[in-house]
């Protein structure tokens, strides 16, 4: 999700100015790479609507956007630096760099390389050559002030004699981070880069390389972390960390967007609900804060829940169909019966009857299972709640009498009836609607009872009432 959040900020921001948004996949780590992920950073993109102009699918003139097919230039980044004397071979073994980091840890002292392999002499250096000793590259960090002015923080000083010499081309021929995204900078004409507060501390390393190649940084803005209500960084114990995660959760990309958006900036209001085309009209730098942002699941929710309710029937229809036909829950010919096909599709009407109650689309399977399936289960808590009263089955069977012979069937005709029996009975309306709730659904909440019998439909309807009647019977 930071990743997400971090790519939003960049997205809005080239849309904002008439930029480029290039999408670059880094996966050099060849054991944290794979194609599965890869595969799931373009799918959550898309489903978000961050459209990149260049990048994987897409193309572009500064491809290719992998940086496991730009090795080469890498390498040959790394040579030019050894060359000009900016980045020296280094044969320390991994044995050796940890040994004397746990030394240091050992003395209380922060570690740094000690440049052991900078004043190495041709001899050794031929003589670990010619027994084959695996090498890297460091880059040869000169002592001097680094700074640069960030477009959240401001102004960022760093003293260089803090810096190692940091490695840009592992012993496996692999370029490090450091290198690579500078020269993938570079060579794409990065002007602007957007990235996690977590980066501050890369920054001179990159400045220092940039310099070390003739080229102009970027513009950087760093932005604050995600973290968990917990005020830890968001990890995988707070749940879900995904986008993929989240869409199966239920949650629309227009409600995802929006509430990412704003951890971490703010439009300088009150404004919460934005669509994605004002959030790209109001996005600045200037409005994104220096503090962390707590990923609220409770306030994504309560998003979600007002993207569904503005949400078009037939697109809350396509996104609802494959829920409930994946819990067999599709609603069948015989549930449409003629006496329930007034108002328009019957499933529209369900959904727009069940959308205030749904802060999620998977919410959806729940709400409406009561409507899609024969025969309802009735709740414990309901039986015990509304059904105790020694005379409701016969209130119940009276109301079913009734509303058997009812014509038109719809809310208002509906609702009179039932006040009627509930006054003709001698016991309070709320009484009878209660028993009838759980009657036709099998739970103590429910839309309005009288909206959901005419969903039902009369046939649908007057059976439940009689089944419950019978088992209020054999429970007698």
């Amino acid at each position: 999700m930071g990743g997400a959040r971090t790519a939003l900020f960049n997205w809005l921001y080239a849309r904002r100015h008439g930029g480029a948004f290039i999408l670059r996949i880094e996966d050099t780590d060849v054991e944290r790479s794979s194609a599965e992920m890869i595969d799931g950073i373009l799918d959550g993109l898309r489903w978000l609507g961050l459209d990149w102009d260049e990048g994987p699918e897409v193309g572009g003139p500064h491809g290719p956007y992998f940086q496991s097919e730009r090795l080469d230039r890498y390498r040959q980044a790394v040579g030019r630096l050894v060359a000009e004397g900016r980045a020296y071979y280094c044969y320390c073994t991994p044995e050796r760099l940890r040994r004397e980091r746990e030394f240091a840890e050992q003395r209380g002292e922060a570690w740094q390389y000690d440049r052991t392999c900078l004043t190495l002499s041709p001899e050794r250096i031929a003589e670990l050559e010619g027994g084959g000793a695996r090498r890297a590259v460091r880059f040869k960090v000169p002592l001097a002030q680094t700074a640069f002015d960030d477009q959240v923080h401001g102004r960022i000083e760093f003293d260089a004699s803090h810096v190692e010499d940091f490695v840009v081309l592992r012993s496996d021929l692999h370029p490090t981070y450091h290198l690579s995204v500078v020269v993938d900078d570079v060579d794409m004409g990065i002007t602007h880069v957007i990235r996690g507060d977590d980066h501050i501390s890369n920054t001179p390393k990159h400045l220092l390389l940039f310099e070390a190649f003739g080229a102009e940084p970027p513009v950087f803005a760093h932005v604050p972390l995600i973290l968990g209500a917990d005020k830890k960084r968001l990890s995988k114990r707070h749940g879900a960390t995904s986008v993929t995660e989240y869409r199966q959760q239920g949650y629309l990309p227009g409600a995802m967007v929006n509430f990412l958006a704003l951890l971490g900036w703010s439009p300088g209001d009150d404004s919460e609900l934005m669509p994605v085309g004002e959030l790209v009209v109001r996005f600045s730098l200037d409005g994104i804060s220096g503090g962390n942002a707590v990923f609220d699941t409770t306030k994504l929710d309560w998003m979600n829940g007002q993207y569904i309710a503005t949400l078009p029937v037939e697109a809350l229809t396509a996104a609802v169909d494959p829920l409930l036909a994946a819990a067999d829950l599709a609603p069948t010919a015989e549930m449409i019966a003629p006496d329930t096909s007034t108002g328009g599709p019957w499933l529209h009407r369900l959904l727009n009857l069940l959308r205030p109650r749904a802060k999620r689309l998977t919410d959806f399977v729940e709400l409406a299972r009561p409507f899609l399936v024969e025969t309802v289960e009735y709740e414990a808590e309901a039986v015990v709640k509304h059904l105790s009263s020694p005379d409701i089955g016969d209130h119940v069977a009276t109301l079913a009498a009734a509303l058997g012979t009812l014509e038109p069937f719809d809310e208002a005709q509906v609702e009179a009836m039932v006040r009627a029996t509930a006054s003709a009975r001698g016991i309070k309306a709320g009484a009878l609607i209660h028993a009838t709730r759980v009657a036709v659904t099998g739970r103590t909440t429910s839309p309005g009872i009288f909206e959901v019998l005419v969903l039902l439909g009369k046939t649908r309807s007057v059976a439940r009432l009689e089944r419950l009647v019978g088992f209020l019977g054999r429970r007698t």
